[in-house]
Parts: C-alpha cells; sequence; structure tokens
C-alpha cells in the first residue's frame, strides 16, 4: 500500500513536471497569473494535467471535460480563507513566488485528507482506528446532540454528512478520487456513518441509491437512526423514484444541482418541476439543488412548492462564455472555478427564501482544509450567513485526522446558539 509520505512526494513531482511545460507570467493580480490582462495557458506542444488528467496541446487549449480554457483553470489566490475576494496588491502579490505557487498546489492536489491540520498522521492513528472500530464495542460513549432545523416533520442536524468522498469525488482530479474510492468500501461508509451518528449527526445526503441500499440497510439493523437524503438527477437511466424510496426510505429526495443549472440554461425548467411533483406524490419531501443562484430565484419567483433547496456555495457550473466574460477575481486555488465571492452571493439569496437551505461545499471541495483555523473559518462563515432554519452539508474523508469530530465541534461551535 502506498504510504501517505510516497502519496504526497509523488504528487508533488507530477505537478513539478506539469509546471515545466507551463509558462506563468511574472506578474499576479490577486493570485492570478496573468499577461496582458488574462492568464496564458502551456506553451508547450502537449502536456497533461496532474490535478485534471487532461492533456493541452498549445495555448489556448480548453479543458475537454467542460470546454473551459486552461487559463481559467489556472487561477489561484494563496489566501484562500479571504471570502470578499479582494486582490492582493503591491507587496503582496509580489510574494506569491514559485515557491508558494507549488506548495498551493499540492495542498490543493491531495486534497483535504492529506493537508488537514500542520501536521501528518499516519493511518493508524487513534481517530482513524475509532472510525473503523466495531459500533458495538462500546469504547466511546455517544456525544451530545446537534444543533437541529426542521425538513417537513422531521428534526434534522445542521451539519448533514455529505457523500462525495464516498463516491470518489475529491474534486482534486482522479488521483485522489481513487484514494477515496479504495478507502470507502461498503463496510468503512457503514462505520463512517455509525461514527457521524455517534457524535451526533443524524442524517446523511447521499446520491447513489443502487450502492448505499445494502449500507442503509446494514445500518438500520444495527440500530442506527440515521435520516437519509437522497440526490437524484431525474434521468431516465438512474433508479425510479418509486424504487429510491422503497429501498432507501429517504425523508427526502432532491433534483441534482448540475442537472437543475443545465436544464435552466435551456429552457427546461419545467422538467425539473414535473421532477418536484413526482417525489411528493411519492411519499417524501421534494427539493431542489443549484449552483447558480439565479436558479434558485427563479423558482422562488415562480412560487413552486419546494420543501427544501440544496444550495452551493460556488457556481460551479458557469459556462465558458460566463468565465469568458468575467473581470480578474480571486479563486480558491486550482482545478475548478471556484471564485472566493461566490458564497456571499448564494448566501444573500439563500437569506431571501421561505423554505430551509442546506448550504453545502462550504470548504470549497477540500480547497478551505489546509489549515484548521481555515475549517473552522467556513464553518464559521456559513452559520453566520445562513438562517437559523438552514443546514450544511459536508464531506468528510476521515483516512488521517477525526474529520467528523472536528466538524461536529464547529456546528456546536456556531450553530449552537441559533438552534430552531
Amino acid at each position: 500500500m502506498t504510504s501517505r509520505k510516497d502519496f504526497s512526494r509523488a504528487t508533488a513531482t507530477q505537478i513539478k513536471n506539469k509546471l515545466q511545460g507551463w509558462s506563468l507570467s511574472a506578474s499576479t493580480y490577486g493570485g492570478r497569473f496573468v499577461s496582458g490582462g488574462r492568464a496564458r495557458t502551456c506553451a508547450a506542444r502537449t502536456c497533461t494535467c496532474a490535478t485534471c488528467g487532461e492533456v493541452s496541446t498549445g495555448a489556448g487549449t480548453e479543458n475537454a471535460g467542460t470546454g473551459v480554457p486552461y487559463s481559467r483553470f489556472w487561477e489561484i489566490n494563496m489566501d484562500s480563507d479571504i471570502h470578499e475576494g479582494t486582490p492582493l496588491r503591491g507587496n503582496q502579490a509580489q510574494a506569491i513566488g514559485r515557491r508558494e505557487f507549488l506548495l498551493g498546489l499540492s495542498v490543493a492536489a491531495t486534497g483535504s485528507a492529506l493537508a488537514i491540520g500542520n501536521t501528518c498522521r499516519a493511518e493508524h492513528t487513534p481517530s482513524a482506528e475509532a472510525a473503523s472500530a466495531s459500533p458495538s464495542d462500546g469504547r466511546a460513549s455517544p456525544a451530545p446532540p446537534l444543533p437541529t432545523i426542521r425538513l417537513g416533520d422531521h428534526r434534522v442536524t445542521r451539519l448533514i454528512a455529505g457523500s462525495n468522498p464516498i463516491n470518489g469525488y475529491s474534486y482534486m482530479g482522479p488521483v485522489l478520487d481513487r484514494h477515496m474510492q479504495e478507502y470507502f468500501t461498503p463496510e468503512r461508509i457503514v462505520e463512517f456513518l455509525w461514527m457521524c451518528e455517534r457524535e451526533g449527526i443524524n442524517t446523511h445526503q447521499f446520491s447513489r441509491p443502487e450502492q448505499m441500499a445494502g449500507v442503509l440497510r446494514t445500518l438500520r439493523q444495527r440500530g442506527s437512526k440515521m435520516k437519509f437524503i437522497c440526490l437524484h438527477s431525474g434521468a431516465s437511466g438512474q433508479t425510479s423514484v418509486e424504487k429510491v424510496v422503497q429501498d432507501t426510505q429517504p425523508i427526502a429526495i432532491v433534483h441534482h444541482g448540475g442537472v437543475t443549472d443545465r436544464l435552466f440554461r435551456e429552457g427546461k425548467s419545467r422538467e425539473v418541476h414535473d421532477f418536484v411533483k413526482h417525489v411528493q406524490d411519492a411519499g417524501v419531501l421534494a427539493g431542489v439543488s443549484a449552483h447558480n443562484p439565479d436558479c434558485i430565484k427563479q423558482i422562488a419567483d415562480e412560487g413552486w412548492q419546494v420543501d427544501l433547496f440544496m444550495t452551493c456555495f460556488y457556481y460551479l457550473t458557469r459556462t465558458p462564455e460566463e468565465l469568458e466574460k468575467m473581470p480578474p477575481v480571486v479563486t480558491v486555488q486550482v482545478g475548478y472555478p471556484f471564485f472566493a465571492s461566490d458564497p456571499l452571493a448564494m448566501t444573500k439569496v439563500v437569506r431571501q427564501l421561505d423554505q430551509p437551505c442546506l448550504g453545502f461545499k462550504i470548504l470549497a471541495a477540500g480547497r478551505m482544509c489546509g489549515r484548521d483555523y481555515k475549517v473552522e473559518a467556513a464553518f464559521k462563515f456559513a452559520f453566520e450567513h445562513l438562517k437559523p432554519t438552514d443546514g450544511v452539508i459536508v464531506g468528510m474523508y476521515p483516512r488521517y485526522h477525526d474529520q467528523i469530530r472536528q466538524n461536529a465541534g464547529y456546528t456546536r461551535q456556531f450553530a449552537a446558539l441559533r438552534d430552531t
């Protein structure tokens, strides 16, 4: 098995090799490397991105998976805990040299599990052993309950365990994706959710009912009272709403955010509305997820009968045309357009809604996890800018650090006084 040290060294080597094939301007604006007013792309004939795996064939090449120019994918903000997006100036900008740039990329590429805190933790730390211990061994007492909000007739904790790490979606590239996939076996998923429940988290959001049906059944057989929310694309090839309800017994089914954004952009919002009605007819709460705040605004303006929203703190589904029209702004490091001002835009919309909202990607898919104080600041920001009736969904990867206990602690600290 590859050790964490070897994994980090290999990732750093990949990034170093990649940088040798990229041409970056000596000037910076808010951490963004620019040339002639905009970032430049690969100067070599071909090079492969160590982060997303795409191949560039020269300047101006677009990422094949998204159609976004690489110039947009290599915008970084080394002081990524700043939400307001204030550009760096003067000595601040000059301080971002090649060494700091490499350090930032190393942190981003290895993800929150490999960069959390100031010290390295081996895989056999007490927290990791606890996460893989049998739920019946009685070694630890359950933690006090977390603050809760109401979803329909259900009380759910303001911190909900997310599913992206379980599904192998790191938003850091294929290396860390595979790392997560290999870690989260069905047995480890069961133990992970059991540990979440023992830390006071009573709800999990999942997106693969065919994978999770057996896991949820095992949890319930062991006495778990965990509640579940299913994220569903509404596509004809996905497990039907009725079968999801039958096999997993969720309290809610929510329309997938990326699909919502695309359908609204294509003028097909009615398909999302029909999905909401279909879910409600199946007897569970119906919600809509989105990355684009305008989708949420439109639903509210049109008066849809929606039970809840899932609201991404970062608008990751901007089209290439939207990105090209944007002025130089601060981003939260590398890989996707995590614009640092996005959380303010989404939470402003959230506070105007009557329905409860569940904010997600509050840690920018690991980009806010390089230091514990940044994790703390992200939780503080989320609960200060959401309504008292809202919660957050956070994916966790407890392989090297007890993220479950840490995140539960920040939720008690910042959400307790706003319990509803």
